[in-house]
Formats: structure tokens, sequence, C-alpha cells
């Protein structure tokens, strides 16, 4: 039974450092809120990178807005900016100071994307969540023979493999 089919939370700011830190600290509080406490520090980061780029690359404004919404069984994290802009994924070479961000949030999420939004645009990841409570979650499925990860280089769809599911 799922008790929550959804649950959305949005916080509109400026993406100056300052506010960078404020805005991970409102998304470990809501996701320890919705008893996510697993997806505090993935989203963080991500939510981290996000907002680091909006201060870095935004152009007319830093105004922005952080959207997280839990759907049945994902979390999806978004960030909507003024900027029409596309980010570019790009490598970074070993001393580098930038170019990280998107092949982080690639790394840490099951799946991510960016389009157009308005006048603006939206980068999102999703991070695989439990959304029935601990008493409720029967068994936890032990997979014998996992399926192969492949990096498909491609930033919208999810990614192949397996989630885990943690109980407790």
């Amino acid at each position: 039974m799922i008790r929550q089919p959804s649950r959305h939370c949005t916080v509109k700011l400026q993406a100056v450092p300052a506010r960078i830190g404020h805005v991970r600290r409102i998304v470990s509080a809501q996701l320890r809120y919705w008893r996510l406490d697993a997806l505090i520090d993935p989203a963080a980061l991500g939510v981290t990178e996000l907002l680091a780029n909006v201060h870095r690359h935004a152009r007319p404004s830093k105004e922005c807005v952080v959207e997280l919404c839990v759907l049945l069984d994902q979390l999806t994290v978004s960030v909507h900016d003024e900027d029409p802009r596309l980010p570019r994924i790009r490598v970074a070479d070993s001393w580098d100071t930038c170019g990280r961000g998107l092949p982080l949030i690639a790394a840490l999420s099951e799946s991510w994307g960016m389009r157009p939004d308005g006048s603006g645009k939206v980068v999102w990841f999703t991070l695989p969540a439990l959304t029935t409570a601990p008493e409720e979650a029967c068994t936890v499925r032990d997979y014998p023979d996992p399926l192969p990860m492949e990096n498909t280089g491609t930033t919208s769809g999810p990614r192949p493999g397996i989630r885990g599911t943690k109980v407790g």
C-alpha cells in the first residue's frame, strides 16, 4: 500500500555561495521528514553541483528554483533557472578546477537530463526512493545474476542496471 503517492517541495533562491549551503540543509531536512535519510548525501551533493553551475554560468540572473518531487519509487531533484543555454558536458583534465559537475551528477543518479523550460531551462536527476514505511516493506529481493552496467553516454534516460532497496 502506498501511503503518500507523491510528495513535493520547492525553494526559490539566488544561487550565491551563502545560499547554496542553506538550500543543502533544507533538502536534507525535507528528505529526513519524508524518511528518505539514505538519499540525503547524494541529493545534497547533486543539488550543490547544480546550484554551483547556476552560480557560475547562468545569465542574466542567478535566480532559480530547486524542486524535490517523490513520485512512487523515485526522487527527482531539479533546478530551474532563467538562462536558456543548456549545459555542455566536457571532460575535465586532472588539473582542471571545474568541469566535473555533470559527470558527477551522472555517476550518482539513476537518470538525469536537461530541457528548455519557458525562457530558461531545467536540469534534473533522479534517485531511487523507498516510499512505503519500513514496517510495510516485506522483503528485500536478492538478484543472483546482476545485469551488466554499461555507460551509454546518454544524458536523458535511465541507466541500465538493478536498483537496490535499503530497508530500515
